[in-house]
């Protein structure tokens, strides 16, 4: 099978191709695994985190890819069932994997509903072969069926874009009418802006980025305000939800941030080159007055499952950049320069 495989870490640049187009084994799948031939996968920005290793996988090379829309070829006959809530699946259904591969099921926290915080939690396209490649296997437990209004294209950037999104969107503990401040507008938080507009109709929607492009984007998408990273909203902030790669908008979200608000960091990994940013936070303008910082870590299933849900009833739906497998070094190159419109999606099937 044709598969577009990580055999090393380096920087990507304009004339680098860290990803090269391969022929290698079809997966055989073993107990409670299922073989998904694919149809598209999601780009993320923790791709480029893999690639430059700043989160090396595990093992080389690896397939990267972790937003990923196929069909079941292949089950095997011994499913398992480590949730009662495990969805019955069948050979040809349409199913997706996102982020998280698979957990332990027995510590404190996958019997806690936490299983996205398990020791022994396994990443699609990381710890396993993810979705850049025509097929992949799976533990059955982890695939979730896609609901029949999305397409394949637009059903691939919601299993981590739109899923992570949808958790720091809780954990921002937002109320409708509340103010919600979007540091980045990528991929993740242009799907968090739909869902707030959806979920909480009377909060007014911040959007800061240092692309004039995605400004504008944010504003035609319903913003009520767009400006630079540093740019001062003139009015505090009850949430921020942080998805850039570096440090300095964290500096820039605590200041805005209202007495007692929350700023929620969706990143797996920061940029270390700035750093120091981080080492002079200002107490009295940054931290005082009861403001929370909270990250998120990773997903879990019901994240996932009840995000597609709500996403297939409000008809959330992503904007996407679509390229075919061979070209995936070509959109993480765009996503690293900042040309980022929505989301970018591989057809591979």
């Amino acid at each position: 099978m044709k598969a577009m495989l990580l055999r090393e870490t380096a920087l990507l640049s304009q004339n680098s191709s860290p990803l090269s187009l391969t022929d290698i084994t079809e997966p055989e799948i073993g107990n409670g695994e299922i073989l998904i031939r694919v149809n598209t996968c999601g780009v993320c920005h923790t791709e480029l985190d893999e690639i430059e290793g700043r989160m090396p996988p595990p093992h080389l090379p690896v397939v990267l890819g972790h937003q990923v829309v196929g069909v079941i070829l292949e089950s095997d006959s011994l499913l398992s069932n480590m949730q009662e809530q495990a969805p019955a699946l069948q050979k040809g259904q349409r199913v997706g994997m996102a982020w998280i591969a698979s957990a332990c099921g027995k510590c404190k926290h996958c019997s806690s509903g936490n299983e996205n915080l398990c020791a022994e939690f396994k990443a699609t396209g990381r710890d396993i072969n993810g979705g850049y490649a025509e097929y992949m296997k799976a533990h059955a437990d982890f695939a979730h069926p896609i609901p029949a209004s999305l397409s394949d294209l637009e059903a691939a950037p919601l299993l981590c874009a739109g899923a992570i999104g949808y958790r720091s969107l809780r954990l921002a503990n937002l109320d409708d009418g509340q103010s919600l401040g979007l540091m980045g507008f990528g991929g993740s938080n242009h799907l968090v802006l739909k869902i707030a507009k959806h979920n909480f109709p009377n909060s007014p929607i911040l959007v800061f980025s240092r692309n004039l492009s995605e400004r504008e984007f944010a504003l035609s998408l319903g913003a009520v305000w767009a400006g630079a990273i540093d740019q001062n909203p003139l009015e505090g902030l009850d949430a921020v939800i942080d998805t850039t790669p570096v440090w300095g908008p964290v500096s820039e979200a605590l200041k805005f941030l209202s007495p007692g608000g929350r700023l929620v960091i969706n990143a797996i990994r920061k940029e270390e080159s700035d750093k120091e940013v981080l080492l002079k936070l200002d107490y009295p303008s940054q931290l005082w007055m009861e403001k929370e910082i909270k990250s998120v870590a990773n997903v879990t299933r019901q994240d996932v499952r009840e995000f597609l849900q709500l996403a297939a009833e409000a008809n959330i739906k992503p904007e996407f950049q679509e390229y075919e497998l061979k070209d995936a070094n070509q959109a993480l190159l765009e996503m690293k320069q900042g040309k980022i419109r929505g989301a970018k999606v591989l057809r591979i099937n």
